[in-house]
């Protein structure tokens, strides 16, 4: 964001989002005094705010008017993945999170109106739906409803139209055992991929606690376990922060020794860093040295990449239906020709190379996997 908003400043910009929301000192300081801002509650003054800044004029929307995302008009950089925001803010109180700063408390979308949302996408041609918020565990907690009902509402929402699929976002571990029965009953559905985010961070209980996440690791894991035992294949994602202040060796060995128990097909590492307002920047006399942050970083990608190379490979022969819908066509690996992106019901990128012609419509098509990467599986179209 830094580095954009220096790219941009002399001209008319909008900084949207959580960071003018959270530290708008900053985006003052690299944007420029003129910049205008738009916060993550703010979306349905984007016009006005927008208008302003081309005019010359300064607009700053930073609170929240209460305006509910699901169903505001949109332009979509893919037109056939429709991506449906089902809440807003979250139920935590993470010591090192910004996000909750911007955000707030949760906010529900009415399943209804999700649902709604997702005809209108359909009806726009999207044929994948992501089912995103900032915490997708406590959806409708504050409304009497929950996740699984929601995600069986979307799949079942058109019997006999269109085939589509849709992805469940990110949930953190601590909401999964009030739902998780019936989530194992949603995914049985074909229409919805076989995929869970679950950010753990560590697998240290006393680094958890200090990051205020309220669960353990054995709570990340269980899940991980009760959904691979129900389906076979069933992609685990998870994220992992090295460098959190206070963070020993000890613990560290300790986040090691649950990713070689656990087995994550996903992780995505990233080392500690201090968001101004956040109760972890004040511990700065812990701090982790950036030298020892990094060191356990790369361990961590080290593992995560050798973890994921060994469950890709096991899809190698497989033959079955991939969704072609997120990404248009790409280069090839070395040989520069084009190459078409699907998700296998794993929700797996699947990378079939299209000979030169056009990527597949949106929509299935059968593909024998033939090779595997630590990041994607390589397949060809079958007969």
């Amino acid at each position: 964001m830094i580095h954009r908003m220096k790219e941009l400043s002399g001209r008319p910009l909008v900084v949207a989002g959580c960071l003018p929301k959270a530290e708008r000192r900053t985006v003052e300081k690299f944007a420029g005094a003129g910049a205008s801002m738009l916060g993550p509650g703010s979306l349905d003054r984007a016009l006005e705010v927008a208008d302003a800044a081309l005019a010359g004029k300064k607009a700053v929307e930073l609170g929240d008017t209460g305006a509910q995302k699901a169903g505001l008009p949109r332009v979509r950089l893919n037109g056939a993945v429709g991506i449906i925001q089902i809440s807003s803010g979250c139920l935590s109180e993470c010591s090192f999170c910004q996000t909750k700063l911007a955000k707030g408390g949760l906010r529900s979308y009415r399943i209804g109106d999700v649902v709604r949302q997702a005809r209108a996408d359909m009806a726009d041609g999207c044929r994948e739906f992501w089912l995103t918020s900032t915490d997708n565990g406590c959806y409708g907690m504050d409304i009497g409803a929950d996740l699984p009902g929601l995600v069986d509402a979307v799949a079942g929402m058109r019997e006999g139209g269109p085939e589509y699929m849709v992805r469940v976002g990110m949930m953190n571990p601590m909401y999964v055992p009030r739902i998780r029965a019936g989530l194992l009953r949603s995914f049985r559905s074909p229409r919805v991929y076989r995929f869970l985010h679950i950010p753990v961070q560590s697998g240290s209980g006393s680094v958890l606690r200090a990051m205020r996440r309220s669960h353990t690791a054995a709570t990340f894991a269980d899940a991980a376990a009760a959904f691979r035992a129900e389906f076979g294949r069933f992609t685990i994602a998870t994220d992992v922060i090295t460098g959190f202040p206070g963070e020993t060796d000890g613990d560290f060995g300790e986040t090691v020794r649950m990713l070689e128990e656990a087995r994550p097909d996903v992780v995505n590492v990233s080392r500690y860093s201090a968001r101004p307002g956040t109760e972890a920047a004040g511990r700065r006399d812990e701090a982790v040295d950036a030298r020892t942050a990094k060191r356990r970083s790369g361990i961590v990608s080290r593992l995560a990449a050798a973890v994921s190379l060994e469950a890709n490979r096991r899809w190698i022969g497989w033959k079955g239906r991939v969704m072609f819908a997120e990404a248009p066509p790409r280069a090839g690996d070395g040989d520069g020709e084009p190459a078409a992106r699907g998700r296998n019901p794993a929700y797996k990128p699947v990378y079939v190379k299209t000979g030169g012609g056009r990527a597949p419509a949106a929509g299935f098509r059968t593909v024998r996997i033939t090779g595997a990467t630590a990041h994607a599986l390589a397949g060809e179209i079958a007969a």
